[in-house]
């Protein structure tokens, strides 16, 4: 019966997602290249400069995009703009027929309770809660952790000169520290990390049957993880996080099971796949640009920034979409009420108006931290500290370690059109680097 309505729920879905998709190509509509075709997914960059040449907003049938840095970020700022998945009276048939994707039965990341799918005044008690869990104090204290399992997945990985970056240190390290976060034993992270990766897949609504009935059992088995995970934390509580989450309390309030399931799917989800695209898309980039390599490895301080610069010219997640609930005018720009708006991040994050000669890569650019890959606003992503030091661990060891690594074949990009990683980059360690380390 599930895998009857699952496949109902995917016709649905993305028989509406497609044609809409054909529909806008075909008349024109700004969306109708990111929605359709393989222009998107090989590069999106001229998409986002089309869309900027139409001006601030291009008033699309159903969806407006916009690429303008500054109304980009006012528009996450504004709470009258609630979030496109929450699937509300206020969101469009498209963003409903999102909120739809899943089986409303079980815990999803991208839709209520999820904090991600929720706005103000329930969105704010969320964040409350799990934010006790994130701060800034208690992400440091994962350093030596994130610098022990990079040097071990390293050690390991090159030992035979060669790695594939991102199934052998970019995927398994973010993974296994997110893993430790949420108390996830020893024993159950393979499948965990592989259950993560077959879910992570639904946040793209364009999926083949095949791809969703797999997500979608992955769900499930996580669903079903987690509840006897949440009631083992429970009884034997430890320093992770989700133990802190399970008996966090704000005025007597605390998370029910299904909120907890929602948050810890979320955090798995969002603790690991927007780190692997940092990764992966970092080592291309330094790859691609050695100047700029060899600036970092003659100034070791230059590291946070870069890691600010490849977030910005390369964000791992690419655009969001926002509703607004009533007539209102952002920074100049009027918007009706139940339009939808397409926020296109990695556009905002390359408006010349804002970041001067953008598509070059620039880790001493002064106002990279300016970027928008983790939001703005209350739905500000709550790991971005984790991803950024993640990240800047990762990279600064693998390219410290082995300065002259190489290309040992062709990358080989994601087909997903909201996350923006590689699911493949094979490398070669030069043998005197390797027996030097």
């Amino acid at each position: 019966m599930g895998k009857v309505a699952d496949t109902t729920r995917w016709a649905l879905v993305t028989g509406v997602f497609r044609t809409f998709g054909t529909l806008a190509r075909l008349t024109g509509d700004p969306v109708g290249v990111a929605l359709s075709g393989t222009e998107f997914l090989r590069d999106p960059y001229p998409f986002y400069d089309d869309v900027r040449s139409r001006g601030r907003v291009a008033r699309g049938r159903m969806i407006w995009p916009t690429a303008d840095y500054r109304l980009c970020r006012e528009i996450l700022r504004d709470n009258r703009f609630i979030k496109a998945e929450d699937g509300g009276p206020d969101a469009p048939l498209l963003a409903r027929m999102a909120g739809a994707r899943s089986d409303p039965a079980i815990a999803h990341p991208l839709q209520p309770p999820s904090m991600l799918a929720l706005d103000p005044p329930e969105h704010t008690r969320f964040r409350s809660l799990v934010s006790k869990a994130f701060t800034p104090r208690t992400i440091e204290q994962l350093r030596p952790r994130i610098e022990e399992v990079t040097a071990e997945l390293l050690d390991a990985a090159g030992a035979g000169g060669h790695l594939d970056v991102v199934h052998d240190f970019a995927g398994p390290l973010p993974v296994t520290v997110i893993s430790e976060i949420l108390g996830i034993p020893a024993g159950d992270r393979a499948e965990f990390r592989s259950l993560g990766s077959s879910m992570a897949k639904m946040i793209d609504l364009d999926l083949t049957r095949v791809d969703y009935l797999d997500a979608m059992n992955a769900l499930r088995k996580l669903n079903a993880f987690f509840d006897v995970h949440i009631e083992r934390v429970r009884r034997h509580p430890g320093d992770d996080i989700l133990s802190q989450l399970v008996h966090v309390e704000i005025d007597g309030d605390r998370l029910s099971d299904h909120e907890l399931k929602a948050t810890a799917i979320l955090l798995l989800v969002a603790g690991f796949e927007t780190t692997v695209n940092l990764i992966g898309n970092g080592t291309m980039l330094l790859l691609d640009n050695p100047t700029q390599l060899k600036a970092l490895l003659d100034d070791e301080s230059l590291w946070p920034n870069a890691v600010e610069e490849m977030l910005r010219i390369d964000p791992p997640v690419q655009y969001t979409g926002r509703v607004a609930t009533q007539n209102l005018e952002i920074d100049g720009v009027a918007f009706p009420r139940k339009r939808m708006v397409a926020v296109l991040i990695g556009g905002a994050n390359n408006d010349p108006a804002m970041f001067p000669d953008p598509r070059r890569f620039d880790v001493t650019r002064p106002n990279a931290r300016e970027q928008l890959a983790f939001s703005a606003g209350i739905h500000y992503c709550l790991g971005a500290s984790l991803a950024r030091l993640e990240g800047q661990v990762a990279l600064q060891t693998l390219f410290t370690r082995h300065p002259d690594l190489e290309r040992a074949g062709e990358p080989v990009r994601r087909r997903t059109r909201l996350l923006r990683g590689y699911d493949s980059i094979p490398i070669s360690l030069p043998a005197h680097r390797r027996a030097a380390v």
